[in-house]
């Protein structure tokens, strides 16, 4: 049986999150964040390496269930990350983001506070 759209986006993000380099798109995090690795003298791979293993997708969290948020604690710290699909250019929304050939996705960390 065929995946559905929702379980081939879901797959997307999991491979894109962990860094698959067949699923293209761009990871950043806002200045918030950057601020705080900087104040706690960490580097980034400390914190990407926690989104990398995150698997507590729950139906608040997760309601269509495309793997695409995540809430962790980082150094007592609420984070957020957000995996969005654009288009090519990055201009708009994607109107097909099981397309690798007309989606980009971005992945974005940020402070719970900065939502």
């Amino acid at each position: 049986m065929a995946p559905t759209e929702t379980q081939q986006i879901a797959q997307l993000n999991d491979q894109f999150r962990r860094f698959n380099p067949s699923v293209p798109g761009e990871r950043v995090m806002t200045q918030g964040v950057a601020q705080l690795l900087e104040r706690l003298d960490l580097p980034p791979q400390m914190l990407i390496q926690q989104v990398i293993q995150f698997d507590d997708f729950t139906q608040s969290s997760d309601p269509y269930g495309e793997r695409d948020f995540g809430v962790l604690e980082f150094h007592g710290e609420k984070l957020f990350w957000k995996i969005d699909a654009f288009d090519l250019d990055y201009h708009m929304g994607s109107d097909d983001p099981t397309d690798l050939t007309k989606t980009r996705r971005v992945l974005t960390i940020m402070l719970a506070s900065e939502w």
